[in-house]
């Protein structure tokens, strides 16, 4: 169903939409704010996997602890 759906054409239709809904002037600074954006969610998102890794060992270690 959307195998076809960027097709080169697509993508020439969506860019000149965007120019023109919002000047060529706003288009860096928006494309810049999206790439700060990305990097910040992907920082958090490793910050959050590092502290779910690091918490694993001390559950387990709490549950062997609390077995003996």
């Amino acid at each position: 169903m959307l195998r076809n759906a960027f097709e080169p054409w697509h993508l020439f239709l969506i860019i000149a939409v965007l120019v023109l809904l919002f000047g060529s002037k706003k288009l860096p600074d928006m494309a810049r704010g999206l790439g700060r954006s990305m990097r910040i969610l992907k920082s958090e998102a490793k910050a959050l996997k590092d502290d779910r890794a690091a918490e694993a060992p001390r559950a387990e270690a709490a549950e062997s602890a609390a077995s003996h």
